[in-house]
């Protein structure tokens, strides 16, 4: 379902809108609407053990190949997920989706992963914060498997934190290689009620070793993955 926006589009309105399990794209970067939607089936990825990766992207991601932060410079995030790519010339993400989701990162609710080689953004995800509840956006990647960190690290500070819901917005094919799966929006709404009425903590840059215990109980989680 879609629908065109009638009121004014305030940050405060887009958090009230995702807890009524809606979410806004624009058509492509060269409009100024928005639009709501709100998918007959639902993309989630797991965070109670159904979350797996290939043993040599866990390799990767526990390895120093990659340096790996959050919130260092989520307008950049947003930038590289609005690049064109091969199979996405155009994106959703206009000015306005961009300074929409600037102003939720400047409240607090809107957090961003950064992978970088040798000091370059190579790829990285952003997302909406709501109490255990995290809601996936959009991920970029300039660089083999910078994209696939990310969600990686991602899912590690979730589970740390203690979330326990992981929006994917729609299920891809892409996805359901890391245990994504759709479900109906009545199933979905139920989990999002108990997510937004939780509360959880954004697992930072101070983890360190936390953070890295985390990355290696997902490793032992895909010990039997192949790749």
């Amino acid at each position: 379902m879609t629908g065109q926006e009638t009121v004014p589009i305030t940050p405060d309105l887009m958090l009230r809108a995702y807890r009524a399990g809606l979410f806004p794209m624009a058509p492509d970067a060269r409009s100024d609407d928005l639009e709501w939607f709100y998918p007959e089936m639902r993309g989630i990825l797991p965070l109670d053990g159904g979350f797996h990766a290939p043993r040599r992207l866990m390799r990767t991601a526990l390895s120093q190949r990659f340096a790996v932060t959050t919130d260092h410079d989520f307008p950049a995030v947003m930038d590289g997920c609005a690049e064109p790519a091969p199979g996405r010339e155009n994106t959703w993400i206009n000015p306005r989706i961009r300074t929409l989701f600037c102003q939720l990162h400047d409240m607090g609710h809107a957090h961003s992963v950064e992978v970088r080689h040798e000091g370059r953004l190579v790829g990285g995800l952003y997302g909406v914060v709501i109490g255990q509840a995290f809601f996936g956006e959009s991920m970029f990647s300039r660089m083999r498997d910078a994209s696939k960190v990310a969600l990686v690290h991602l899912v590690a500070r979730l589970r740390l934190g203690g979330f326990t819901l992981l929006d994917t917005q729609f299920g891809t094919a892409h996805l359901a290689g890391f245990g994504g799966v759709e479900i109906p929006a009545d199933d979905y709404m139920r989990q999002l009620a108990r997510a937004v009425a939780g509360q959880a903590a954004w697992v930072g840059n101070d983890a360190g070793a936390r953070l890295h215990a985390g990355l290696l109980a997902l490793r032992g989680g895909v010990e039997g993955v192949g790749g």
